[in-house]
């Protein structure tokens, strides 16, 4: 748990005046927690739910941030008390759930603090009570000073603004008005039974009050009793003594740094006095410093005249040689142009002959293609005769065959038989 930032109050790390200021509204609520289910609305630390316990049928706290309900949880535990991460306006709970509803030093942290009191009056049973507290802003404002407001406050209210905001939701409600007072006690120190108060009357004042307190309800509530609380340390000499002692220390503290200041100071000077001789010294040194800056400046000026006077010669340089560049460019120019009407004879030129080769070579392959057609005949023709030149030898080996055949020279002998040629 961080330390104590202003927007939630953690015990032991805070004096004991806040903390019993913030105790005192936890007892006061006690007192209407006995045998009750009481929800913490805006825990915090989780040291109110813890007081309340100590009365009360159950207690729930909670909390929207997590590292405060972690804190809680740690810190404080009880079979009758559990804490939980939850948001004012928008309560995990249902209609009816609680008998009490304590919000101490709440509704200001609040954008919403319409829907905070919707939603307590929507979880209390019909005769529960609503016990809320938020600290006066006019006292609030001349307290804090120099500090400016609190930025953990979204809205402070004054006397009447918070009691129109409660009548608004709640019918019925008892203001109180809180202020930590200086009292004397007469304490046995054998503890006795009973406990006398005497408070003495005078008008209320609320607009000089530090904290308003309201309980609220939908149904008429009965008795309306001051209520005084003394803590365990309510020696207020003796606190004061301490805060005293405390301030002395501090005193003397801040004496000590302010001694220490004063000899850095006294050091600061001599140093400075140190700086001030090197200083004159430096002076000199710039004032030798702006003689030899005059000279360098009258010799700048010089070279400046000769750098006018070379800037012109080359000026007059660089026309005359433009004028050259633009005749070379002329004649290039000329010789580009009877570049680009050879090469135009030329392109031409090649065109035509490579039309012709192209015919001639047309030609060519026209004359290939027939040579090879002859060829092809020829081979065709060749293979013809040399087909038929075999054919006849076969026929003549037959009818030599035929001829020497005994059944054909009988025949021939009596006259039969056809009569073959000899050749």
């Amino acid at each position: 748990m961080a330390e104590f930032t202003g927007e939630r109050l953690i015990p032991g790390e805070v004096d004991v005046d806040l903390l019993n200021e913030h105790v005192a509204r936890y007892t006061f609520a006690s007192r209407l927690a006995r045998g009750k289910r009481v929800l913490d609305a805006g825990c915090g630390a989780g040291y109110g739910s813890a007081e309340l316990a100590r009365t009360a049928l159950t207690v729930a706290g909670v909390d929207l941030a997590p590292e405060a309900v972690d804190f809680a949880r740690a810190h404080y535990q009880s079979p009758n008390l559990h804490f939980e991460q939850a948001s004012c306006v928008s309560l995990p709970y249902d209609a009816s759930s609680f008998d009490l509803v304590v919000a101490f030093e709440v509704i200001e942290h609040l954008q919403d603090w319409r829907a905070f009191l919707l939603e307590a009056a929507r979880v209390l049973s019909p005769n529960g009570q609503l016990v809320v507290s938020t600290p006066n802003k006019l006292y609030y404002t001349e307290s804090r000073g120099p500090h400016g407001a609190n930025p953990f406050h979204v809205h402070e209210f004054t006397f009447d603004e918070f009691r129109q905001e409660l009548n608004a939701v709640f019918p019925h409600v008892s203001l109180f008005l809180e202020n930590h007072i200086e009292g004397v006690t007469f304490q046995p120190h054998e503890a006795g039974e009973t406990v006398e108060v005497r408070v003495d009357a005078g008008e209320p004042a609320p607009d000089h009050s530090h904290f308003f307190v309201a309980v609220c309800a939908r149904r008429p509530q009965i008795g309306n009793p001051t209520f005084v609380y003394v803590p365990r340390a309510a020696n207020v000499l003796r606190e004061r003594e301490r805060h005293i002692d405390l301030l002395l220390h501090e005193v003397a503290e801040k004496e000590g740094w302010l001694n220490d200041a004063q000899r850095s100071l006294a050091e600061s000077m001599a140093q400075c006095a140190k700086v001030e001789a090197e200083l004159e010294a430096s002076n000199r040194w710039a004032e030798q410093l702006n003689l030899e800056l005059g000279r360098s400046r009258a010799r700048v000026a010089e070279l400046q005249d000769e750098l006018a006077r070379d800037q012109q010669a080359a000026r007059l340089m660089a026309q005359e040689y433009e004028a050259k560049i633009a005749d070379l460019e002329q004649d290039i120019q000329s010789k580009i142009e009877w570049a680009l009407r050879v090469e135009t004879n030329l392109t031409a030129e090649i065109r035509k002959q490579t039309l012709d080769i192209q015919k001639q070579t047309d030609a060519l392959v026209k004359a290939v293609e027939a040579l090879h057609h002859t060829e092809k005949e020829l081979n065709e023709r060749t293979e013809w005769a040399l087909r038929l030149q075999e054919e006849g030898a076969r026929l003549a080996q037959q009818v030599a065959l035929f001829r020497a055949s005994r059944w054909v020279r009988l025949g021939h002998k009596v006259g039969l038989g056809p009569t073959m040629p000899t050749s």
